[in-house]
C-alpha cells in the first residue's frame, strides 16, 4: 500500500528462476537472522497489506499510523539492500520519473557506453508487460522485470527479490528503474545510493515545484531530450531554478539520448560515484579487520 495514493500490492509479479538464496530479516532486538532454503519462484503475492488509507471511516490519526507502518518496514528492507549493495562494492541508482520522459531510452545509451568498462545489471519497474526489460536484454545486460500490478511504485522488499535472482557482481553497477510516477517514489527508500531523476524537456519547466518530494529526494536531475529543445518553448534556466528552490544542493545535467548531448558527463558521473562506493566499501572492510 502506498502511502501517497493507497494503491496495494497485491500480484506483484517478478521474473524468477529456480534458485538458492538467503533471506535476512531485521528484528527490533538488532538481530539479522537468515533463512536458507530452495523454492521456484514465478510470481511473489505479497498480500494487499492493511486497509487502505483512502477507506472510508478511517481517521486521520489511523491514515498517519498505517503510513508510518509501510515505510518503517520498507525501510527494513531498503537497510538490508544497502547492505547488500556496500557490502560488494556495487553502486546501485534509482532512476525515477514521469511516464514517457526517455528514461528507458536514456538507459540503453548509457549502457552501451559502460558495459565494456564495468558489469551493469537492471531492475525494471511497471505496471504490466516487459517491453522495457526485453530493450535493457538487447544490449546484452542482465534485466529483471517486476510488474507492480496495480502498484504505482517498486518497493524494498521487491528490490530485495530482484537482487536475489540477478545476483550482480562486486564493484558492479545496479540501475533500478522505477514505476513512471513523479509521486510515490520518493517516499520509497529502495537502498539505492542516489535517486536521480529524469525530467523531459517536453514536459515542462514547473514540474519540480509541482512535484517537490521527488526532486527533493534527488541527487541529481537529468533534463532529457534537450535535442527537442528548438522546437519548444522550454526555459531550461527557470527549470532549474525551480529545481535548486525545491533541493539547492541538487545537480543537473542536460542529456540527449538521441544526439548524445551530455552523455559523457552523465556517464562521469556514475563513474565517480561508483569509485566512492567503492572506497567506502574499502575503508568499511578495513575498518572491521581492526576491530
Amino acid at each position: 500500500m502506498c502511502t501517497v495514493c493507497g494503491c496495494g500490492s497485491e500480484n506483484v509479479k517478478i521474473e524468477c528462476h529456480s534458485h538458492k538464496h538467503d533471506h535476512a530479516h531485521a528484528h527490533g532486538n538488532g538481530d539479522d537472522h537468515h533463512h536458507h532454503h530452495t523454492h521456484d519462484h514465478q510470481t511473489h503475492n505479497y498480500g494487499a497489506g492493511p486497509a487502505r488509507a483512502h477507506a472510508p471511516g478511517l481517521s486521520q490519526s489511523r491514515m498517519v499510523a498505517i503510513e508510518k507502518d509501510i515505510l518503517s518496514k520498507n525501510d527494513v528492507y531498503a537497510a538490508a539492500n544497502r547492505r547488500f549493495f556496500n557490502d560488494r562494492g556495487i553502486l546501485a541508482l534509482n532512476l525515477v520519473s514521469s511516464p514517457g520522459s526517455g528514461k528507458t531510452t536514456l538507459l540503453v545509451e548509457t549502457i552501451k557506453r559502460l558495459k565494456d568498462h564495468l558489469p551493469v545489471c537492471v531492475i525494471e519497474g511497471d505496471q504490466q508487460t516487459a517491453n522495457d526489460a526485453e530493450r535493457i536484454r538487447a544490449t546484452e545486460v542482465p534485466a529483471l522485470q517486476i510488474n507492480t500490478g496495480k502498484g504505482c511504485h517498486l518497493d524494498g522488499h521487491m528490490v530485495g527479490h530482484a537482487l536475489e535472482t540477478l545476483q550482480p557482481a562486486a564493484g558492479g553497477l545496479v540501475f533500478i528503474e522505477n514505476v513512471g510516477n513523479l509521486v510515490c517514489p520518493a517516499a520509497f527508500d529502495l537502498g539505492e545510493a542516489h535517486k536521480v531523476a529524469i525530467l523531459s524537456v517536453t514536459e515542462g519547466e514547473d514540474k519540480p515545484l509541482k512535484y517537490p518530494d521527488m526532486f527533493h529526494a534527488a541527487d541529481l536531475m537529468l533534463l532529457s531530450k534537450t535535442d527537442l529543445l528548438p522546437y519548444l518553448n522550454f526555459d531550461v534556466e527557470c527549470c532549474i531554478d525551480y529545481a535548486r528552490r525545491v533541493n539547492p544542493g541538487i545537480k543537473v545535467l542536460l542529456v540527449s539520448a538521441q544526439s548524445g548531448e551530455g552523455m559523457e558527463d552523465w556517464c562521469a558521473w556514475i563513474t565517480a560515484a561508483r569509485m566512492v562506493a567503492a572506497t567506502e566499501t574499502a575503508t568499511g572492510r578495513s575498518a572491521a579487520a581492526a576491530k
